[in-house]
């Protein structure tokens, strides 16, 4: 289930130096900022006169992610690109990760190695220099703990708590998929439980499938606004929802909202997974989450520089402290918004 190669190293062959240099050993730094990454006890940066911003996510099996359909590769790529999406939601360019992970001996070295290759293509994509971290035993699967480094000059970094009343609010691009791609594996999963002879069923439906196994950390959004001469008025990533994402703004920023489902960009191919297991689509985009796509407001004296840009969905506006977190809905009801995305710490049923 983790690998396809047929030779196995047991990681007690190694130990835990001799693994760290076999799986960090291609890991070339390319930052400035990178004085000394792996191989001391601790990385040597410079970031000169820039902000430094710092962000941990951890990923555990089981809760995170399900390794029966997350190949080891793709794991590793992901666990990257969701922190990398933190620092690009305060609109700051990811530069170093240390990464911490915990395994049993049901691991092998050449398992190790597919989440590290991984995680080195995450890094490579935009230009991040792994700097160091840790691996230890587990009793209780996989832990994968990342965290991530940025810079930014100080009058670029944006924060959830500093929208307007009046403020457009606008994604990144379409919302719903990943999770459509999680129901397309969770009901192929539960097909395969009952019967180990059918073969999945998933084709047409490389989108939304791989929109839940490779997101993409919407570093270039940064890029972009530079050249837009842009700065959000807040931000945020979409890791939990639509729904509750916007509800952290509005809280943070002490402000109400509106937004208006047919202003929600979807992706056909959400729709199609949507009508499948009989879900309304706009539930997918509201509270399916990890689609790290960013969440943001603008000033409408800059609604002429995102007018028109396919790459901008302008789906609603900022209202007054004290007013309500309303959706229109295509029926013309208003509905108010809840969080009911990811919560870790949530009871399950």
């Amino acid at each position: 289930m983790f690998e396809n190669r047929q030779k196995r190293t047991e990681l007690a062959e190694l130990g835990e130096f001799k693994l760290i240099n076999r799986l960090t050993k291609n890991i070339a730094n390319r930052q400035k900022s990178t004085i000394l990454g792996i191989g001391d006890d601790a990385a040597i940066l410079n970031f000169d006169q820039q902000q430094v911003l710092l962000s941990t996510d951890l990923l555990v099996e089981g809760v995170h992610f399900d390794l029966s359909y997350m190949p080891l590769k793709h794991l590793g790529y992901k666990a990257v690109m969701v922190n990398l999406s933190d620092i690009a939601a305060m609109n700051a360019i990811p530069t170093q990760i240390t990464v911490g992970l915990a395994v049993s001996n049901r691991f092998s070295v050449e398992a190790l190695e597919e989440i590290y290759a991984g995680m080195q293509l995450a890094c490579d994509k935009h230009q991040v220099d792994l700097v160091g971290g840790d691996t230890t035993s587990s009793t209780s699967g996989l832990i994968l703990a990342i965290s991530v480094l940025g810079t930014a000059n100080p009058k670029d970094i944006v924060k959830r708590s500093t929208a307007k009343q009046g403020d457009l609010i606008v994604v990144s691009g379409d919302l719903g998929a990943a999770y459509a791609g999680l129901l397309l594996f969770e009901r192929e999963k539960a097909i395969f439980a009952k019967d180990p002879t059918i073969q999945p069923d998933l084709a047409g439906y490389e989108y939304v499938l791989e929109r839940q196994m490779l997101p993409e950390a919407r570093v270039d959004m940064v890029h972009r606004f530079k050249e837009m001469d842009l700065i959000p008025t807040s931000m945020i990533d979409i890791s939990d929802g639509l729904a509750s994402e916007i509800i952290h703004l509005c809280e943070d920023s002490l402000l109400g909202c509106t937004i208006y489902e047919e202003k929600i960009p979807i992706d056909p191919q959400t729709v199609t997974v949507a009508d499948l297991f009989k879900i309304h689509p706009v539930t997918c985009a509201l509270n399916g989450g990890e689609d790290y796509e960013l969440l943001f407001t603008v000033s409408q004296k800059d609604f002429e520089k995102i007018n028109g840009q396919g790459e901008f969905y302008i789906i609603g506006h900022m209202n007054e402290t004290g007013s309500e977190r309303t959706l229109i809905t295509n029926a013309n009801e208003s509905i108010p918004l809840t969080a009911q995305g990811w919560d870790g710490m949530k009871k399950k049923d």
